[in-house]
């Protein structure tokens, strides 16, 4: 199945008021839909041509709406449909042409409910990719990647997929490695998340056990919005310890 795009003003994403801002407010726009996005993250989309943001004559940054919202259908389709930046590229100066864009369906195979709890069958489709199709949205080699599986940042599914966390944990260490972090760098940092991963859980589990449906369901919403809290905290923590101001 495939979806088609054309140009246009988008969803509204890119909502700047026609002013001109920082990266920091392109930042602040976008993690409402992107979360995981960061700085580095929009600087290197720029070095790859995907956008590009005027310069004041002291040569900061700034972005206008269309620029964001440009960002904001980059983002998309690396996380809908694990696209690499040349595709995206391509996609991207189709649209400006006027053309459309014919996508590959986002939604993947929906495990099939087995009397899992009643709630669960409506979760959204969990979205798997093969091991060629994560390099390509990764945009990383095989060496690299097995590099990453050795140092536990990436885990295959049992049935040997990868899912969209992988891709985003994947791009995001690809982010860092361009700093000079290595994987064996990172290992603190997976051991910290697992460890705040297995606080949620004992947080949760006494809500998934329970014999309401509409509890169990809610377990499911607990989660989210715990795991959200605790990585704004992680954010803020490391803002405090570093004396980071984005603005």
């Amino acid at each position: 199945m495939l979806r088609t795009l054309t140009g246009g003003a988008g969803d509204g994403t890119a909502a700047a008021g026609g002013r001109l801002v920082s990266i920091g407010t392109v930042l602040n726009l976008l993690r409402d839909e992107f979360p995981e996005v960061t700085i580095s993250k929009i600087r290197f989309l720029e070095t790859e041509g995907l956008v590009e943001p005027q310069r004041t004559p002291s040569g900061y940054r700034k972005f206008s709406p269309d620029d964001i919202e440009r960002l904001a259908q980059v983002l998309r389709m690396q996380r809908d449909y694990y696209l690499p930046l040349k595709v995206i590229r391509e996609h991207l100066e189709a649209l400006a042409r006027g053309e459309q864009v014919q996508l590959p369906s986002a939604g993947g195979p929906r495990d099939v409910h087995d009397g899992s709890p009643e709630g669960e069958a409506d979760r959204p489709a969990t979205v798997r990719i093969g091991r060629a199709e994560f390099l390509a949205a990764a945009e990383v080699g095989e060496k690299e990647l097995e590099e990453w599986e050795s140092y536990g940042l990436i885990s295959p599914l049992p049935d040997g997929g990868y899912d969209a966390d992988a891709v985003t944990v994947a791009q995001l260490v690809a982010d860092l490695g361009r700093f000079g972090l290595e994987p064996r760098h990172l290992r603190a940092v997976k051991a910290a998340a697992d460890r705040e991963a297995s606080l949620v859980e004992q947080v949760v589990a006494p809500l998934r056990r329970h014999r309401n449906p509409q509890t169990r369901a809610h377990a499911e919403a607990t989660t989210k919005e715990l795991a959200e809290l605790s990585v704004r905290l992680h954010s803020a923590l490391i803002q405090a310890a570093l004396g980071v101001r984005l603005h």
